[in-house]
């Protein structure tokens, strides 16, 4: 099973490993279009699910109920009856139900139950998605054109610095200079009209070479001293199309120069893979070939070994049953055994005497006393004859008497 995942794999692309995050993160971000943290986690009192919550194992108890009530949830929302499962539901029964409305909604289900039963991966990720988007056709949803806020100008600040002038501070403040120490700056006045006549008599032909009068050494002074009062900064514009170029332009650059550099460290660390490659195959290789005649052993010794491990499972069984039928013939032994011994005791056993010996004497007692009786009995029926014939003889007298006035009887 193991190798044919793997094989399926390979088949769908290395990134098949990867699928079911991005499938997690699509559902999530669903499921809070669908408001569920509202309709569903404050309803069951559950807390909120991360973005890798079904895509990775942490709890599958709870995981799989937490799928068992969304898709159950998600069911009733597009439209069918579902009953919300409970905590102590069979589990197979409900992902048995799940997979019934799956099918009716014309999702395919050709895979196990038992890969929903564990409560994470890609197929819990695809049944979930899937029923998402059965409510989303359901309720009608549709993306709306995006709002951008109105961005609102923010007024330029001008910040006066030592570094930043405007042309019109810049000439008060050479004017200001200029009245306090008068020795070393240049007038400007006096350039302005030299300039003006320069300019005058452009179209005319100089008399002799124009030559300046400035100090060369008191320019070269001045110029050190206003030079950091001439450094103008202009603000620039992030909505200006020629800052973007600018930056294009210097992204490009930066791009190039360091495509070279790494460029370089790839070509080199392929080289070295590479070799590193062919010295692996080149070494599993020569170990194949050292070692086939030991795979060959081992395989024969393989081989044999289920050979005797099959010799040993028959062995076993015969031993077994020898065993059973020996301790049959033995509990029948043991039962004779017992009989002779019993008959054998009573047999050498003056106990039968003793008894014998001891009904006879009873039966000599109860004969004497039999006899006792017995003389009793006739003793009683003697008195009793003589005291009815002493009765009888009585009567007879009486009746005998004679009559004294008469003479007769």
């Amino acid at each position: 099973m193991a190798e044919d995942r793997r094989l399926e794999e390979d088949d769908r692309g290395p990134g098949a490993a990867f699928q079911v995050f991005i499938l997690m993160e699509d559902l999530l971000e669903k499921l809070k279009l669908l408001n569920y943290e509202e309709e569903v986690l404050k309803n069951h009192n559950m807390r909120s699910i991360s973005r890798l919550y079904f895509a990775l194992p942490t709890n599958p108890g709870e995981q799989f109920f937490m799928f068992c009530t969304i898709a159950a949830w998600l069911i009733n929302k597009a439209g069918h009856y579902f009953e919300q499962p409970q905590e102590y539901d069979d589990p197979n029964a409900t992902i048995s139900k799940i997979l019934a409305e799956l099918r009716s909604f014309g999702g395919a289900a050709d895979f196990p139950p038992s890969k929903l039963k564990a409560g994470y991966g890609e197929q819990v990720c695809y049944v979930l998605d899937f029923l998402t988007e059965q409510v989303l056709k359901h309720t009608g949803f549709t993306w709306k054109r995006p709002v951008y806020p109105s961005e609102e100008l923010d007024e330029e600040v001008i910040v006066e610095d030592d570094a930043e002038l405007t042309l019109n501070k810049f000439e008060d403040e050479i004017i200001e200079e200029e009245s306090d120490d008068e020795e070393h700056l240049v007038d400007l006045n006096v350039l302005k009209a030299q300039s003006n006549k320069m300019n005058v008599g452009e179209t005319s032909k100089p008399e002799e070479i124009l030559e300046s009068k400035t100090d060369a050494a008191e320019w070269y002074l001045e110029v050190e001293r206003v030079l950091p009062q001439l450094k103008v900064t202009v603000r620039t514009d992030n909505k200006d199309w020629r800052v973007h170029v600018d930056q294009m332009h210097q992204h490009k650059d930066g791009i190039e120069t360091s495509l070279k550099e790494t460029k370089g460290y790839l070509d080199k660390l392929h080289s070295e893979v590479s070799k590193t490659l062919e010295k692996v195959s080149s070494r599993e290789k020569y170990i194949n070939n050292q070692l086939d005649p030991l795979i060959q052993e081992y395989r024969t010794a393989q081989a044999q070994l289920s050979e005797l491990k099959e010799q040993y499972q028959q062995i076993t069984t015969k031993v077994t049953d020898k065993t059973r039928i020996l301790s049959e013939v033995t509990e029948e032994l043991e039962k004779v055994k017992q009989e002779i011994e019993e008959k054998g005791s009573s047999i050498t056993d003056g106990a039968p005497l003793v008894k014998m010996k001891q009904a006879l004497n009873k039966l000599k007692q109860e004969i004497v006393q039999m006899d006792i009786r017995i003389g009793v009995v006739e003793h009683t029926l003697l008195q009793s004859k003589l005291k009815e014939k002493s009765n009888m003889t009585r009567d007879m007298h009486a009746t005998i008497i004679p009559d004294s006035s008469t003479g007769d009887y």
